[in-house]
């Protein structure tokens, strides 16, 4: 898989990329939770592959940080894909998504974050390229103008959005596949914690663990991130392995009551 990140409406912080990429899992396998998700997105994969078609136009919905980018990035992987990424905010010209759509090859991966925030004209321009693989565009104005048909390749495009109840129903209605990610359960949070520590070689105890997935909020990305401030305070203040104690004086220095709050 080779990832390329077009153009992007969310300014990301160096340590929250570096997070992402450290951090994220880049297969099925091993990725924690939404277990009937996953199942589903198994079967959906190994159909496409091996018909050699692209995958159905999928919706990832659900609150912030809970791995629908990451879900992204995974089916690129699993087919092989190449996989480009852009924002919502960041498309407000039809010749910035004409740009995108044009350069896509067969079975590439288009994902649009904050999908929601597309502009209605920006709406408009993706429906026949989700249906039919093609984009009217016009050039010109007034007498001179006129209309290129402009083929393209057989691309999926994933959208993701925090806020289902903004889209359209007619771009809701183009995707084929449309799934909600949950909040995770603690004890899932865990296992995030414990893989994350792993691959940050940090030692950690299991009560350890258990005490930062339990102020996560239900949330991955604020689980590593917790991890990573506990990972700290653990260099400093002992010798670098994260015990319970550790990581509850750790939390409470950065003001994480029990409820992660």
């Amino acid at each position: 898989m080779s990832r390329e990140r077009i153009v992007s409406g969310i300014p990301l912080e160096a340590e929250e990329d570096s997070l992402h990429l450290s951090l994220r899992p880049k297969c099925l396998r091993d990725y924690i939770g939404q277990r009937q998700l996953r199942g589903k997105l198994k079967v959906t994969l190994n159909a496409a592959k091996g018909r050699g078609e692209a995958v159905e136009h999928i919706l990832f919905h659900g609150p912030p940080g809970l791995g629908k980018t990451t879900l992204a990035h995974i089916i690129a992987g699993e087919s092989g894909s190449r996989i480009v990424a852009t924002a919502g905010p960041a498309l407000q010209r039809t010749g910035d998504l004409m740009g995108i759509l044009t350069n896509l090859n067969e079975r590439d991966i288009l994902f649009i974050d904050e999908i929601h925030r597309l502009s209605p004209v920006i709406e408009e321009f993706i429906y026949p390229a989700m249906e039919d693989f093609k984009v009217d565009f016009v050039v010109d104005k007034g007498a001179f103008a006129k209309v290129i048909n402009v083929p393209l390749k057989h691309f999926t495009l994933i959208g993701a959005t925090t806020r289902a109840g903004l889209l359209s129903a007619p771009l809701r209605d183009r995707f084929g596949l449309y799934y909600h990610i949950d909040f995770y359960p603690p004890e899932e949070l865990q296992e995030i914690v414990r893989r994350s520590a792993k691959l940050l070689e940090t030692q950690i105890e299991p009560e350890a663990a258990e005490t930062i997935a339990l102020r996560s909020r239900g949330t991955p990305r604020i689980a590593n991130r917790l991890l990573r401030r506990v990972r700290d305070y653990a260099d400093v203040k002992a010798d670098g392995a994260v015990t319970k104690e550790i990581a509850e004086k750790a939390l409470d220095a950065e003001g994480i009551d029990s409820l992660g709050l």
